[in-house]
């Protein structure tokens, strides 16, 4: 045993990483009775709870309400003049990460889950070595291991962040001050997540963006609307142009040069945030030193993820596909039912995701181009907000409802949209289609009035032009 060890704990499966990948999967395996012993180097959580999902949803909540404050007037409200403080805003959301990470350990525990802190690699296979802070080694022996360590920030090549001036999503939760304007580069789910945060607090945005448009996850018709969304906010949008050179930061604004197949910009801001993607954190794990196969950084894994090795599995963002903590969570599960014996699979094919923007944006499923691009007959049904009530209720009226119809069977393959409280509603749209339900399902299901449900139920209605509340020569 070598110097500062601190002995052999022994389990049925060792956890690297406690994500929502990770922490998941380890109270599924304690659910299935097995010894489990997780493994975070950081606080449990991981990126998501820490630095990603909850943080960002604390702060954007906080300045939505700004926002709402602003208008009022509008609702018939008088409230003199309102201000954002940008600390206490940023004190609520610690508080509220703080609540939810002790509510994780206490699950942890009540599922009699071990935690060492610690920094893991793979030292064989059925042995994971561990280091803590000051040095000590421990060694865990587990017959099946699970790698879910998550991302980390990508950078630009050449660019170094200072986490002040020239950052990345991780440092731009925790600024104190309300930068008077802010550059963000990459026009993605993180960049225009944070673009609204800034831009409803009053900053000027200028948000570059190297693909021909911004989130390209999306449906091209809700990408655009959210684009002219964002310009009449006053985000300035440059898309297309790629990021050639940013200088160090220093006393004065950083100098960005930014390019497109026309022309070459200089452009100057006090504040940059990098938001490129994400890239997989497995530089640690050492994966070579049991033989785990990766492609293009991510680990390969098969519909069980199990790796190429047996006994070795790894969920959530390492193994790429979509980055989204529901997805690793899932994943997570399905893992640990195949450590304990059971035969679990994945399935990809009603995964929503959600852009929190204002208003929100979610989908689930294939766009209206990638079905045609499959080779679907397509259909599609459309019902906007402004035909909604409780949208006109809410002062939220903008985006719609857009459902992509297989106009053979009628299969939904897919549903989009951009409104109030999308990401709640796109739940109702993903069961369906997990259930392999069709328009006719949902518009003859009874939904409740006035709710923004009824936009679900209309846009289902239009797919076979009988829309109630359209007029008929607005139908698709």
């Amino acid at each position: 045993m070598s110097q500062g060890s601190q002995g052999v704990v022994k389990a049925d499966v060792a956890i690297i990483g406690a994500g929502p990948g990770g922490y998941v999967a380890a109270i599924r395996a304690a659910q299935l009775g097995l010894k489990v012993v997780l493994i975070e180097k950081d606080k449990l959580g991981g990126t998501c709870l820490n630095k990603g999902c909850i943080p960002t949803k604390a702060m954007l909540t906080s300045t939505h309400l700004f926002s709402a404050l602003r208008r009022g007037e509008e609702f018939g409200i008088s409230a003199g003049q309102v201000k954002a403080d940008v600390a206490r805003m940023v004190q609520r959301k610690d508080r509220i990460v703080s609540t939810l990470v002790k509510g994780v350990q206490y699950l942890l525990k009540s599922n009699q889950v071990e935690v060492i802190k610690g920094t893991a690699h793979l030292g064989a296979i059925g042995l994971v070595e561990v280091k803590d802070e000051k040095g000590g080694l421990r060694s865990v022996e587990a017959e099946k291991v699970i790698l879910a360590t998550g991302s980390l920030p990508a950078l630009i090549p050449g660019v170094t962040v200072d986490g002040r001036r020239l950052m990345t999503s991780d440092e731009a939760l925790n600024l104190k001050e309300l930068p008077q304007e802010i550059l963000i580069v990459g026009a993605s789910v993180v960049g225009v997540e944070f673009a609204t945060i800034f831009n409803q607090l009053g900053s000027k945005i200028t948000l570059v963006e190297m693909l021909p448009r911004i989130v390209m996850t999306e449906d091209d018709e809700i990408a655009a609307l959210l684009a002219k969304h964002l310009k009449r906010s006053g985000v300035d949008l440059l898309v297309g142009y790629r990021v050639d050179k940013v200088s160090p930061p220093g006393a004065g604004p950083i100098a960005i040069s930014v390019s497109s197949r026309d022309e070459v910009r200089e452009l100057k801001a006090n504040t940059v945030l990098i938001a490129i993607g994400r890239k997989p954190n497995t530089a640690e794990l050492n994966l070579e030193a049991v033989g785990v196969e990766t492609e293009k950084g991510f680990i390969r894994v098969n519909e069980q993820m199990e790796t190429n090795v047996p006994g070795i599995y790894a969920i959530g963002d390492v193994v790429g596909g979509m980055l989204l903590a529901h997805v690793a969570s899932a994943e997570g599960i399905v893992a640990a039912e195949n450590v304990a014996g059971m035969e679990s699979t994945m399935d990809y094919r009603a995964v929503p995701s959600c852009i929190f923007t204002s208003p929100e944006i979610a989908h689930v499923g294939l766009t209206e181009k990638e079905a045609r691009e499959r080779g679907y007959e397509v259909k599609v049904g459309k019902f906007p907000f402004t035909a909604s009530g409780k949208a006109l209720a809410e002062g939220e009226r903008e985006g719609l409802v857009k459902m992509v119809i297989d106009k053979t069977y009628g299969e939904i393959l897919g549903v989009h949209i951009m409104g109030p409280n999308a990401s709640t509603l796109i739940a109702e749209a993903a069961l369906a289609m997990n259930l392999e339900a069709t328009p006719k399902e949902i518009y003859e299901t009874i939904h409740a009035h006035p709710t923004l449900n009824e936009a679900l139920m209309e846009a289902a209605l239009d797919v076979d032009g009988l829309a109630i509340h359209l007029p008929r020569k607005a139908r698709s």
